[in-house]
């Protein structure tokens, strides 16, 4: 334990300096002008901020124990970056990689899962000193959020008995006797364990645990690891207010309607790279409707998916709308996908996804489990007045001159 850390407990200064924090998140929503969000995304940004101080405690405050590491599904609606209502995400928080651990679990009728380790830059104990001061500049020195994978072994590889349970061990160093093995750095902070499933109400569903090799007695939790775990969680919500504010101003608010798969881009937010992961922005007003049309490459598994932009799924995802999946969607006779992406129903044929109020956000196309020499899709995307379509159907598609994207940069 670091006396300095406990210390800054005792005094409230860790405390105090959470709390400030906080504050420098939240005013990252001063970076955006009136033109570039409305009232709407103004609403869901505080939301947002909440959900993700809720993530941050949940991770560090609850389950960066040393002696009993937990995979804990994240919190309810924590939809950060894109994540697909078909895969769930299991994290365990690591203080450093100095300890070896052994994951054990039962696959039930899950098609696919990968195990990954990280690292993110962060002091062993940032407890000790105060961050809030420094605001948006700490983060080149304390991002929790800056997550770069360093290992990962997925279901594919991973040896099953004929029951479906396995155990897979989590060390620096191979064990070198044929075990399934998931190496990590010294420096690891944690594992993140994304299941897939094709259909989830069919589903059996998987079991996971985890325990460190040396199989410690738990302790009481002691000063120190409450200070250095508030200043993760606060510095976890000013690392996620920066970077889906970059994502936006920066990056994909700068190709409106287009998609670009960019594996650079994924991989620098704790990706895995077994697939392809496109992103891009939508722009639709209340009397337009945006046709998407690709042809999905050979995979395991697709999904598209609306967010908001603030990267969370529009609140309908939860009644089956705002995203269509290789296992939940219509196709056309050539086997291509028409997507229309509108506030109300057309008389298109297709697979209709609804805007839920929104006029903006980000979009995701994704293929995971895809053939060795598989790329991406071309992207063709019209943006079509309603009336258009109204008056003249199909017709109106073919006279709108299509966006292409769709482009694979490495």
């Amino acid at each position: 334990m670091s006396e300095k850390s406990a210390q800054r407990l005792m005094t409230g200064e860790a405390w105090e300096d959470f709390c400030e924090q906080l504050k420098q998140a939240g005013r990252i929503i001063d970076r955006f002008g009136p033109d570039e969000i409305d009232d709407q995304d103004r609403a869901e940004w505080f939301r947002f901020m909440g959900r993700v101080v809720r993530n941050g405690l949940e991770r560090f405050g609850e389950n960066c124990e040393p002696e009993r590491p937990r995979l804990r599904d994240t919190p309810w609606r924590q939809a950060i970056n894109f994540q697909s209502p078909d895969q769930d995400h299991f994290l365990t928080e690591f203080v450093d990689g100095s300890h070896d651990y052994i994951v054990r679990g039962n696959r039930g009728g899950l098609p696919y899962f990968v195990l990954a380790s990280w690292t993110a830059p962060q002091p062993v104990h940032p407890g000790e000193q105060s961050w809030a001061e420094a605001g948006l500049d700490a983060l080149d020195r304390f991002d929790p959020s800056n997550l770069a994978t360093t290992g990962f072994i997925n279901s594919d590889t991973i040896r099953f008995d004929d029951h479906g349970n396995f155990e897979i061990t989590v060390s620096q160093n191979d064990p070198g006797d044929g075990r399934d093995w998931l190496p990590m750095t010294p420096d690891c902070v944690g594992l993140l364990l994304r299941t897939l499933y094709h259909d989830r109400a069919t589903t059996e569903p998987p079991r996971f645990t985890i325990m460190r090799a040396d199989d410690p007695e738990p302790q009481p939790v002691s000063s120190g690891e409450v200070s250095d775990a508030l200043a993760k969680a606060g510095q976890t919500v000013l690392g996620y207010g920066e970077l889906v504010r970059r994502w936006w101003q920066d990056n994909l608010a700068q190709r409106p309607n287009r998609i670009r798969f960019s594996r650079a881009v994924y991989l620098s937010n704790g990706g895995v790279p077994d697939r392809h992961h496109g992103f891009g922005t939508w722009e639709c007003a209340a009397d337009e409707a945006l046709v998407i049309d690709f042809v999905p490459s050979p995979a395991q598994y697709w999904i598209f998916q609306l967010c908001n932009i603030w990267q969370e799924n529009l609140d309908s995802y939860e009644d089956g709308d705002g995203y269509v999946t290789k296992f939940h969607h219509t196709p056309a006779a050539d086997g291509s996908v028409r997507i229309i992406v509108s506030e109300e129903p057309t008389r298109l044929a297709g697979n209709a996804i609804g805007t839920f109020g929104h006029r903006h956000g980000g979009m995701s196309l994704r293929f995971i489990g895809l053939d060795e020499n598989s790329t991406p899709p071309q992207v063709s995307l019209r943006r079509i007045k309603l009336q258009a379509i109204d008056e003249q159907g199909e017709a109106a598609v073919d006279a709108a001159t299509p966006v292409i994207s769709g482009e694979l940069s490495e």
